[in-house]
């Protein structure tokens, strides 16, 4: 079954319901997609699944960096886990050059 790796959205079950009140039981899959997307910090690409929502909100708040840094850390799969500890490497390691300069 197809999962978000960045916000854990995952296939939802429901009920159609008809006009005759029946239930029937129906499986909502969300919209995954497997992208490439750019991290200005590493400055390279990462595979992901990541759903078309997810995608747009990343647009929204300012690309993938910020993005996956302000994520829930429990809704990360173990592969953007260590893209995220990847970014945050990168920028200690740019701080503690930046420091160093001074």
């Amino acid at each position: 079954m197809s999962r978000c790796e960045l916000t854990g959205k995952s296939p939802v079950v429901k009920n159609k319901v008809s006009h005759s009140n029946v239930k029937t039981k129906s499986i909502s899959m969300p919209n995954v997609q497997k992208k490439r997307v750019f991290s200005k910090a590493l400055n390279e690409f990462v595979r992901l699944q990541i759903s078309t929502g997810a995608l747009r909100d990343m647009e929204h708040m300012g690309g993938f960096d910020t993005f996956i840094l302000r994520q829930d850390v429990e809704k990360l799969s173990p592969r953007a886990l260590d893209a995220r500890t990847r970014i945050l490497r990168k920028m200690k390691a740019k701080k503690v050059t930046a420091g160093s300069k001074k």
